[in-house]
């Protein structure tokens, strides 16, 4: 004989209510001890009656499996209330930096001279200050530049005179001579200024020049 389905609703019959809840009440006592033994698993189980009596099974210990329990629900509730913290802190510091954000933006803007018609006197000294401040700092850095690059290039230039020399030696040419090493001509030396030369002044015609001496008092 095949067992219809029951309808789970209240039995409004007492003694039908009474008989089903000891049957039923063995069996579940049954299935607790069934699953603690074949699962290995530590199982409590606590039934109050209508009447208020008290049913209960436990596989180690009622109390010591209660306490579990609690400490279980507890570390939950812990953790759940450290993961809100957690996400409300995430959230706040995402509104600082959301925060932090704008205004480096606005200082940007400012500093490349937009959006000045809100700015005061003393905002505007500020910037014009940072400015300042910005542009001594590139200069000095430019001139570092230079000067590396100058002494980079005395130091290949000195390389390159070097290679120049060694070249030279070996094809025999003789090297050419600097400015400043370069004597003076002979004909320079002769057309110095240094020669003396006889020069007179004479009045008077031409042939009459040769009776007269070349310097009068």
């Amino acid at each position: 004989m095949v067992r219809g389905k029951t309808l789970m609703r209240r039995i409004e019959n007492a003694t039908s209510r009474q008989v089903t809840f000891s049957k039923r009440r063995n069996g579940l006592l049954k299935k607790a001890f069934e699953l603690s033994v074949l699962c290995d698993a530590e199982v409590a189980l606590i039934i109050f009656s209508p009447r208020g009596k008290l049913y209960e099974f436990a596989s180690s210990s009622m109390n010591e499996t209660i306490e579990r329990y609690h400490r279980h629900t507890k570390d939950t509730r812990t953790g759940s209330k450290s993961v809100e913290e957690n996400m409300q802190h995430l959230k706040d510091e995402a509104a600082n930096m959301m925060k932090k954000i704008e205004l480096l933006e606005d200082s940007r803007r400012k500093l490349l001279g937009e959006g000045l018609g809100s700015c005061s006197i003393e905002e505007l000294q500020q910037l014009e200050q940072q400015l300042e401040r910005t542009v001594i700092s590139i200069r000095a850095r430019k001139t570092q530049v230079f000067k590396e690059q100058i002494d980079k290039l005395k130091e290949k230039e000195k390389i390159l005179t070097a290679e120049n020399a060694i070249l030279t030696e070996k094809c025999g040419i003789k090297p050419p001579q600097r400015a400043n090493e370069c004597r003076e001509s002979p004909l320079l030396r002769e057309s110095s200024p240094s020669s003396e030369v006889e020069t007179g002044l004479f009045i008077g015609p031409p042939e009459t020049r040769a009776r007269r001496p070349l310097f009068q008092n």
